[in-house]
């Protein structure tokens, strides 16, 4: 798999359109999100979600969610602990603000997220083993 800032140095990556029904229909691996276009020092990337993320945070930036597809759950943990789930079906936004520990979570679905270029997936300070069906990645080229 083709590392996108890679893609993006080699020429690979253009600006012209990008279909996302298309872009999806292209891989089939769960967060595992592909690089659709770069905009200034942001990623577009998309996903397919199935079932759940870890629990992680990206301390300096703010993370953009649409649900392309399907229904996207957001776990977010306040300071002092408690948690709430933010429900997101198909057409709905929700960002998550920097420094709030968060878990998504998919019965299955595909998002679209924008985050700056080299933001991984699974935040800044995660420590713990990644389940099987998580990539943590900072975006792969749509191929």
């Amino acid at each position: 798999m083709t590392d996108a800032s890679e893609a993006y140095e080699n020429g690979a990556m253009d600006n012209g359109p990008v279909n996302l029904t298309t872009a999806l229909a292209s891989f089939d691996d769960v967060y595992s999100p592909r690089i659709v276009a770069r905009m200034n020092d942001y990623d577009v990337r998309i996903a397919h979600a199935l079932g759940e993320h870890v629990w992680h945070v990206h301390e300096d930036t703010d993370e953009f969610f649409l649900v392309l597809d399907g229904q996207f759950d957001v776990a977010v943990r306040d300071a002092d602990g408690s948690e709430t789930t933010v429900v997101l079906r198909t057409g709905d936004t929700y960002v998550v603000p920097k420094g709030i520990e968060h878990k998504p979570s998919s019965p299955g679905g595909s998002i679209l997220m924008f985050e700056p270029s080299g933001t991984s997936s699974t935040g800044d300070r995660y420590k713990g083993e990644i389940p099987d069906h998580v990539d943590s990645t900072t975006g792969h080229a749509l191929t």
